[in-house]
């Protein structure tokens, strides 16, 4: 499986937004900015690890943007963003990641659908950047006065994440570090180098354009704030589907919603093989966009075997709320002509309840049989549905 970090870039001091907080812990919609954009790379199961560059002032506000969420430990940028970007870079050498997603901080409006594009662009480019055709007329001025109307139809606008193979973009960075350190003449060059594609394209590397998207804009002014808020202030609501079967093996027991059922039977699993757990958690990962339980707790794992489904499930959890959303309701049909579910609903509710962290009247659970058909009317087996609603 191929390799790729999150570099998320946050080491800047936001001097144009004119706060006392830097803009990428500003608070936008109740959360950090810094933390919507986090929160979605978090349920990127495609990224294998995520870091954050940031500024050794702001220890304190990264701790509280990254709160909850896996990340590698941060490190400290630059006195410049192409500094920062080239740390960061530097501090992944011991992962050597296949490939690295450069992404700027005070972008919390990326979305998967993004990431997806930048990251199968790179199966055959050395760098693959999101962008936007520009709408607007071009014009170019001196002294405010018209000198000239541009074409526009060749001109887009960048945004990132900008995606590279890590061992080209890191080669590329330091080639332009050294330069900048041996190399006067050069030096008017390097002011172009604004973004890492920019650097990419001054090595030689072969760097293509992905559909970006409106909404993913950058914060660099209190009134992109207020844009932001009034623009993206509409909840949501998300739908999530899980289905999962389990078959019997020898046992005592089987485990359902995190209630142990007694039976003459356990159920077959590399975990505990709660398989109404299992569906809840490929439901609620479904509703956020964010693969399946497979992807997060591959069976190939060891970690994994034995291991409560409970972890699954407030996994799952843990990345809606990082992402600002919460669980309106939850819905599971357990299918088995046995054991008999009816005496343990109320325990399997009342722990549901507790696992994702909602309301208790917010949890439906409900048994049935397929009368006597099929694998689970032979009792080989549980089958279970599960249906999530999420506000987001």
């Amino acid at each position: 499986m191929t390799k790729c970090v999150a570099l998320v870039v946050a080491a800047g001091r936001g001097h144009r937004f004119g706060a006392d907080i830097p803009k990428q812990y500003q608070e936008l919609n109740g959360r950090m900015i810094l933390r919507h954009s986090l929160a979605v790379f978090a349920s990127c199961t495609e990224i294998s690890d995520i870091r954050v560059v940031i500024h050794p002032d702001d220890r304190i506000l990264y701790n509280q943007a990254a709160q909850g969420l896996e990340l590698l430990e941060p490190v400290f940028g630059g006195a410049t963003r192409q500094a920062s970007v080239c740390m960061g870079l530097e501090s992944l050498k011991e992962l050597n990641p296949d490939t690295v997603l450069i992404h700027d901080g005070a972008r919390p409006f990326v979305d998967t659908g993004i990431i997806n594009r930048v990251l199968s662009s790179l199966d055959s480019n050395s760098g693959a950047i999101p962008a936007i055709p520009l709408n607007d007329t071009i014009k170019r001025s001196k002294n405010m006065r018209i000198t000239e109307t541009i074409d526009r139809s060749n001109l887009w606008r960048a945004q990132t994440p900008q995606g590279f193979k890590y061992k080209d973009i890191m080669k590329a960075h330091e080639t332009v570090k050294d330069m900048q350190l041996t190399d006067d003449a050069t030096i008017a060059e390097f002011a172009g180098l604004t973004d890492d594609s920019s650097v990419a394209e001054f090595a030689g590397l072969n760097v293509v354009l992905v559909k970006g998207s409106r909404k993913n804009i950058k914060i660099t002014s209190y009134e992109d704030i207020l844009h932001a808020s009034k623009s993206s202030d509409i909840t949501e609501t998300r739908t999530g589907n899980g289905f999962d079967v389990h078959a019997f093996e020898a046992g005592d027991s089987v485990m359902l919603c995190g209630v142990s059922v007694p039976h003459d039977k356990g159920l077959a699993g590399h975990s505990d093989a709660d398989v109404a757990l299992h569906a809840v958690t490929d439901a609620l990962l479904g509703a956020i966009g964010a693969g399946d339980i497979g992807n997060h707790f591959p069976p190939s794992d060891e970690r994994w075997k034995n291991v409560s489904s409970c972890r699954f499930a407030s996994h799952a959890v843990s990345l809606i709320k990082a992402m600002g959303g919460r669980i309106i309701n939850v819905d599971v049909t357990i299918i088995c002509q046995a054991p008999h579910i009816a005496e343990h609903k109320s325990a399997m509710k009342a722990k549901l309840a507790e696992i994702l962290e909602t309301e208790h009247d917010r949890v439906s659970i409900k048994a049935t049989t397929t009368e006597g058909l099929g694998f689970t009317g032979r009792k080989e087996g549980i089958a279970t549905q599960a249906t999530v609603s999420i506000a987001i």
